[in-house]
């Protein structure tokens, strides 16, 4: 089976269908999707500020990180959840969507480099916690991930219009 045949079949699945045909199921859904971004966003923006230097300067970075991630844990399981409900009210269509596409790649690119960060320079950061100036590597990191993000949610919102959609 293929993708495509894939994603048909689960369009055609009970929980699909039941969020199609649902008046209030797919906006409510697609509203906590937005919230849980919101969250998720709003916590990870101030992390990669504190990276780059642009915000939060005082602060060790390490105390940054520690407040701001169950709250970034908490919008991303959100964000997650309610994007596979999402996928689910129509899956071949956003499998074909060149949005959904460029939005899935980018959402690989930002979680591998915020895997990245975790694995590689965060480890060092006893040596450059209170740093105003972060080393280069985290504050790449940084703006990575403002620029990743940026373009899921630019993407994300692109998937609405179907100028690409094959009907």
């Amino acid at each position: 089976m293929s993708v495509l045949g894939f994603c048909e079949w689960l369009g055609s699945t009970a929980i699909s269908v039941g969020i199609r045909e649902s008046t209030l199921s797919f906006p409510i859904i697609e509203s906590v999707h937005v919230l849980g971004l919101c969250l998720f966003l709003g916590m990870a923006v101030m992390l990669d500020l504190r990276l780059l230097g642009l915000a939060l300067k005082a602060v060790p970075v390490s105390e940054v990180y520690a407040r701001l991630l169950p709250w970034t844990w908490a919008g991303a399981v959100i964000m997650v959840i309610s994007g596979i409900f999402t996928f689910l009210n129509d899956p071949a269509r956003y499998y074909q969507n060149v949005f959904f596409r460029i939005k899935v790649v980018f959402l690989i690119a930002a979680v591998l480099n915020a895997w990245l960060f975790d694995m590689g320079i965060y480890r060092s950061i006893g040596s450059w916690d209170t740093d105003v100036r972060t080393p280069q590597r985290a504050r790449m990191a940084g703006m990575l991930s403002l620029t990743f993000w940026a373009v899921v949610v630019v993407a994300g919102r692109l998937i609405a219009y179907n100028w690409f959609d094959k009907q």
